[in-house]
């Protein structure tokens, strides 16, 4: 396995309907490094949002898409997303603010 800071683990937030509406409830989805480990995504959340706790993280692994270009046939690159869900006396997630 790689040796991955936390500042690595996380590599953008995800914008959807479906992950909007489950800000209300306090979780909040991420796309994160393939090889991240739950607790490695716990603890990059809690060091780089100041103020918040982690109740739980739920991660997936999404294979990449097939894709054609003609006669040329190839995949899209595999991802990892991470839902993650914070403790009721924790703050908010400020980059979700705006939207």
């Amino acid at each position: 396995m790689a040796d991955i800071k936390y500042y690595d683990v996380i590599l953008k937030p995800v914008v959807t309907e479906k992950s909007m509406n489950a800000m209300a409830d306090k979780k909040y989805t991420f796309l994160v490094h393939t090889d991240a480990t739950k607790s490695q995504i716990k603890e990059a959340v809690e060091k780089m949002f100041e103020g918040t706790k982690v109740k739980s993280v739920n991660t997936m692994n999404l294979d990449g898409k097939n894709k054609r270009r003609g006669m040329v046939v190839g995949k899209t690159a595999k991802t990892k997303k991470a839902i993650v869900a914070l403790t009721e006396d924790s703050k908010d997630i400020e980059i979700f603010e705006g939207l």
